[in-house]
């Protein structure tokens, strides 16, 4: 019977190991920027809701999407972003249109001969990771902590020493 199921074994461990880990992406409301003058030398620090325009110098910046990761996956910060130009005349220029990275900065950020901009970061989750239950959906019972008032301490097999209150708690002060 183990040789049996040896072989199936061994083939769920590699359909497991060829499906690439994928990691949920966080939709946000507000993308952050920093901006470089090149005349001033002067850089700015702005967010700009997804959707609305904000204005550095000549240029007017408009996010349409901000993606993150959750922090306890690898940093991966991207906005999709519009910049116009506003020219002498008045009239209007599109100068980029694309994705901006927050880990890559210098490859992916507008570099204009008078502004420099690039992402930073995004904030305001749209929704979080742990998402909420929806109102109505019950809730499931959880069992008490066995030190809770009016339990018993389940059986171990740990001989009590007298040292077993001051590891509970030591325990309960440990933030997690």
């Amino acid at each position: 019977m183990a040789a049996v199921s040896l072989p199936f074994m061994l083939a769920a461990l590699t359909s497991v190991a060829s499906v690439p880990a994928h990691a949920d992406r966080i939709e946000n409301q507000v993308a952050v920027f920093s901006a470089l003058d090149k005349v001033t030398a002067h850089i700015s620090k702005f967010e700009v809701a997804i959707g609305q325009t904000s204005v550095f110098g000549a240029l007017k910046i408009t996010p349409r999407a901000c993606y993150s990761r959750p922090p306890t996956e690898e940093p991966k910060t991207t906005t999709f972003v519009e910049i116009d130009e506003t020219q002498l005349d008045g009239s209007e220029k599109r100068i980029f249109t694309g994705w901006m990275f927050a880990e890559s900065p210098g490859i992916y950020g507008l570099e204009h001969p008078t502004y420099d901009v690039w992402l930073t970061e995004c904030n305001k989750p749209s929704r979080t990771i742990a998402e909420q239950p929806p109102a109505g959906t019950p809730r499931t019972v959880t069992e008490a902590p066995a030190d809770a008032p009016g339990q018993a301490a389940p059986e171990t097999g740990f001989q009590d020493n007298g040292d077993a209150a001051a590891d509970q708690d030591f325990r309960r002060r440990v933030r997690r």
